[in-house]
C-alpha cells in the first residue's frame, strides 16, 4: 500500500510540474513581462541542468522523503498532530500551513546567515527571472532545506495529503511566482490576496538589498504581511529595475559548473 502511495505521489508531482511549467513557459512566450536581457538558452540549460541535480540527489541520500515519513509517523502515532485527535481536515490545513510558515523562515535565514546565504545567491545570481529561475536552486541548499522539512514533518505528524498537496504547491508557486508573466494590475491584485504574484516576487530578485530581502513568500504573501518583511512594488518600476546581485552580472551565474562551485568561491 505504501509503495502504490508513493508511486500516485511521483506521478501526481511530476504530472503537475510538466502541466505548470509548459503553461508557464507559453505564456511567457505570447505575454513576456519583461525583455530578457541575456541569453534564454544558456540560462534555460543551466536552470534546468540543476533541477535535474536536485530531483536525483536527495534520492541517493535520504531513505525517506517527507511524505514516506509522514506516513511512517501515522503508522505509529508519532507528531502532535497524530497525538491529539483533530479533524482530517484541519490536520491537513495545519500541516500545509505548519510547512509553508517553515519555509518562510527558511528562506529568511538563508537570506540572513552568510554562510547559507553563500548557497542560496546562487539562485539570485540568475540575471533575468523567468520559469526557470523556480528550479535554480543549489544542491546543497536542497539539501538542506530537506532536512528542516523533515524534521517539521517528524515534529508535527502531518497526514501525508498535507505533505503532498505542500510539495505541489509550492514547486507550481515557485514556477509561476517566478515567471516572466504579464497579469494586468486589477488581476494581480485580487490573485495577490491569495497567492504571491509574478510581480510580488519579482521585487525579491532586484539587485536594491532592501528590495531582494523583501517578499520572501514562495506561496502565500501572508506571511510577509504578518512579520513585516512585504514590499508592494519596486522603487525603479517593473520595467526598470535590474533583476540579479550586483558583482555577478556576467558569465558566471550562465555556467552551470560555475554555478555549482559558486559557494565555495570568494
Amino acid at each position: 500500500m505504501g509503495a502504490d502511495l508513493m508511486t500516485q505521489e511521483t506521478l501526481i508531482r511530476m504530472g503537475c510540474f510538466a502541466a505548470i511549467f509548459a503553461l508557464a513557459a507559453i505564456a511567457e512566450a505570447v505575454a513576456p513581462r519583461r525583455a530578457l536581457s541575456v541569453s534564454k538558452a544558456r540560462r534555460w540549460f543551466a536552470n534546468l541542468a540543476m533541477q535535474a541535480i536536485d530531483a536525483v540527489i536527495p534520492r541517493l541520500i535520504f531513505p525517506l522523503l517527507p511524505m514516506g515519513l509522514a506516513m511512517f509517523m501515522a503508522d505509529r502515532g508519532w507528531g502532535l498532530l497524530n497525538v491529539f485527535p483533530i479533524a482530517s481536515t484541519a490536520a491537513i490545513v495545519i500541516g500545509v500551513a505548519a510547512l509553508d510558515l517553515t519555509l518562510y523562515f527558511q528562506h529568511v535565514l538563508f537570506h540572513r546567515t552568510p554562510l547559507l546565504w553563500r548557497l542560496h545567491k546562487v539562485h539570485h545570481t540568475d540575471q533575468d527571472i523567468d520559469v526557470t529561475t523556480g528550479l535554480r536552486f543549489h544542491p546543497l541548499e536542497i539539501i538542506l532545506s530537506l532536512i528542516i522539512k523533515l524534521a517539521v514533518v517528524a515534529a508535527i505528524g502531518p497526514p501525508a495529503a498535507a505533505v503532498l498537496i505542500f510539495e505541489v504547491l509550492l514547486n507550481g508557486a515557485s514556477m509561476f511566482n517566478h515567471g516572466n508573466l504579464r497579469i494586468p494590475l486589477l488581476w494581480d491584485r485580487i490573485i495577490r490576496a491569495v497567492l504571491v504574484t509574478p510581480d510580488m516576487h519579482r521585487v525579491h530578485h532586484s539587485v536594491i538589498v532592501r528590495e531582494t530581502n523583501s517578499n520572501y513568500g514562495f506561496s502565500v504573501p501572508w506571511w510577509d504581511h504578518l512579520f513585516g518583511t512585504y514590499r508592494d512594488q519596486p522603487a525603479e518600476g517593473h520595467d526598470g529595475m535590474r533583476i540579479g546581485l550586483k558583482g555577478y552580472h556576467d558569465d558566471r551565474s550562465l555556467s552551470l559548473s560555475s554555478l555549482l562551485v559558486m559557494p565555495f568561491v570568494k
